[in-house]
């Protein structure tokens, strides 16, 4: 009991009476707060969740979609699905309905509004059952997914969803294939170089036709329609049916994500990816090497996967596709790192891995357009893509803070190692693989440009990690030698030798993205001088790698010396230096940068040994010239000048 002033002990307040009255149907209800509408529990969970998805048509739409009852609008988007899901045996598709097969009730009550109707033919198993359609669901959805049904898949400590690719944890190339026909087979690149490896028509159908059954024999599938490229104009519509949560997760963050309005009316997708990435493809079916086949057939505009769970296959699966369908439209799709001044002034960076190409491209003084896909079109440049795809491996709050941020609530992190009790990722961890990566939609980025669209290029910056310690840390190039040198496509990595002795290894990946390539790089050349030529953009080589001597005997260049480079560049500054040319690659280097030490700019100056030097030059200018053997066949032009052009612009002794 408490006490008064004078300490007399005085008595408790009485607790509030409950008042209570008796209904009509005997049942004594609690009347100090408004009772809950709902009579059960699960009415109650019921009204947990409303509606959000919009029941008008947009304004002045002129689509398939436009001006329907939602009824008819679910019936016809259904129906599109299941044309997609369509069998070759079977005339029709299967039926559908949305929903998770999880919930029953639900089920019942849409079943017989939105079924497709049962084919006449062919009847079997998968055509008497129900195919459950969980249709763009959002990121909270597919935790839910994931979590409940997919095993390895956890909520991390940030927030982050942590999953597993199963057995292949990076992409395929020896087991992508794309069909030959009449009309790829004198378009696309094929032979010693290429990436294209084919097919024919009819494989490719005994695989859809796979993956399509095993995809109907689910009790659920995902379906994500979204769309490829920032340029409104210039849009692709794709379709990505899966099997489960992570990929549609994945496809979520790294394509454009449509407005409700705009998924109303999407209609047909121009681009339809089949995953069956749990399913093998039968290794005795022809042109198989193995359980594993990623499937392209340009005619018929369809993907198929089978045999793999990386969802980097379909990422980048589509960037092929889009290789192939841009440049129709005069339209150059780059593999590149794309950024923006406060000023407007666009910059492309060229990079293979481990030259910088992230890091350069991620400035907190200019906005990002992109990581990693670009078009440059007649508007000027857009992202191909609507999310990042970054390695995860060694990441560091200090090192990638971006990155290290955009790790949260919605991100896909794959294969990654954690805590068992905090859930905090381990990023130095590489038991499961050292292809760590996060996927997580752009707008993750302070800095990123929103709509991702930047005016024509001012600079294109190719990026090389020269680990023989030979070419300047920054040249300016000529047109020819920025076609030159972006066919090659340079890189060194350093790869150890049976002594123990590391010495560096020239690589070379045409475009800086020879995997994804379909046509012949010196056609992607010659779009990209015709651009920079109409809108006067200067080509740059900057070399990140070593200086004062090959790797294990100079030092790598300081990386703020080169972003002094990056911002003279940016600024214009580096136009208006004097220049000197290097023997032997005939490059232009600038005789000083301000914040740059002006020894370093000129290599030769850098070596002790000076006949090393020339030694090493002379050797990778013989690498250059070995590799571009398998260009020098191609004619560019009626008159073959400009491929001549080209062959001159490149290492001369």
């Amino acid at each position: 009991m408490a006490a008064n002033a004078n300490g007399v002990p005085t008595p408790r307040s009485p607790l509030a009476r409950i008042q209570t009255q008796k209904k009509q149907n005997g049942i004594c209800h609690d009347d100090s707060g408004k009772p809950v509408k709902a009579q059960t529990i699960d009415e109650l969970h019921s009204l947990q969740k409303k509606r959000s998805a919009p029941t008008t048509p947009l304004e002045g739409a002129q689509g398939a979609f436009a001006s329907l009852s939602e009824e008819e609008r679910q019936r016809q988007q259904l129906q599109s699905i299941s044309a997609s899901l369509a069998s070759l045996t079977r005339e029709t598709g299967p039926k559908l309905v949305k929903g998770d097969p999880a919930k029953t009730q639900a089920v019942a009550r849409v079943a017989h509004h939105h079924h497709v109707e049962a084919p006449t033919i062919s009847v079997s198993d998968s055509s008497l059952k129900f195919t459950h359609v969980l249709y763009n669901l959002s990121p909270a959805e597919l935790y839910e997914q994931a979590i409940k049904y997919e095993k390895g898949s956890f909520i991390t400590s940030t927030g982050a969803l942590a999953t597993l690719s199963g057995a292949k944890t990076g992409r395929a190339p020896r087991d992508k294939r794309v069909v030959i026909d009449d009309s790829t087979q004198d378009e696309l690149w094929w032979g010693k170089g290429s990436p294209n490896i084919e097919m024919d028509e009819h494989t490719f159908m005994v695989n859809r036709e796979r993956a399509v059954d095993y995809l109907n024999s689910l009790d659920k599938v995902f379906v994500n329609d979204q769309f490829l490229n920032w340029d409104p104009q210039n849009r692709i519509k794709v379709r990505i049916v899966s099997a489960r949560a992570y990929h549609s997760l994945f496809m979520h963050n790294m394509c454009i994500r449509p407005t409700p309005e705009e998924l109303e009316n999407f209609g047909t997708p121009d681009f339809t990816i089949y995953n069956a990435g749990q399913f093998p493809c039968n290794r005795y079916t022809h042109y198989m090497t193995s359980s594993t086949s990623i499937d392209l057939n340009l005619a018929r505009r369809e993907m198929v996967i089978l045999g793999t769970q990386y969802a980097g296959e379909m990422k980048k699966g589509l960037f092929s596709v889009m290789h192939y369908l841009m440049p129709k439209r005069q339209i150059l799709s780059l593999h590149s790192g794309c950024n923006m001044g406060k000023d407007g002034d666009v910059a492309l960076f060229f990079g293979l891995s481990g030259t910088g190409k992230t890091t350069l491209s991620t400035d907190h003084n200019r906005y990002l357009i992109g990581d990693d896909e670009h078009c440059w079109s007649d508007n000027g440049v857009s992202n191909i893509e609507g999310g990042c795809y970054a390695k995860c491996i060694g990441l560091s709050r200090e090192k990638e803070p971006d990155i290290w941020n955009a790790i949260k609530f919605g991100t896909v992190l794959e294969n990654v190692v954690f805590d068992e009790h905090t859930r905090e990722v381990d990023y130095e961890e590489k038991s499961v693989t050292e292809n760590t990566r996060a996927a997580y939609p752009i707008e993750y980025i302070p800095n990123a440009k929103i709509p991702c669209v930047g005016s024509h290029p001012k600079n294109v910056i190719l990026l090389a990690c020269d680990a023989f310690g030979v070419l300047p840390p920054v040249s300016k190039l000529s047109l020819a030698q920025t076609m030159y040198h972006f066919i090659s496509g340079y890189t060194a990595l350093v790869a150890g030798t049976e002594d123990g002795i590391k010495e560096p290894t020239a690589t070379f990946s045409a475009c800086f993205g020879a995997a994804f390539i379909m046509l012949h790089p010196t056609k992607y050349a010659a779009m990209l001088a015709e651009k920079m030529q109409k809108h006067g953009a200067t080509g740059w080589l900057v070399n990140t790698g070593w200086s004062g001597g090959s790797y294990g005997y100079g030092s790598r260049i300081k990386l703020p010396y080169t972003r002094k480079i990056i911002d003279a560049i940016h600024s214009g500054s580096l136009l208006n230096a004097t220049y000197l040319k290097t023997e032997v690659f005939g490059l232009e280097i600038p005789t000083e940068i301000e914040g740059v030490p002006s020894q370093i700019l000129r290599p030769e100056n850098t070596w002790a040994d000076k006949k090393a030097y020339k030694d090493t030059l002379l050797k990778l200018a013989g690498l250059f010239k070995k590799n571009f053997e398998t260009f020098t066949n191609y004619k560019i032009g009626k008159d073959n000048k400009l491929t001549e052009e080209i062959l001159a612009a490149g290492p001369n002794f």
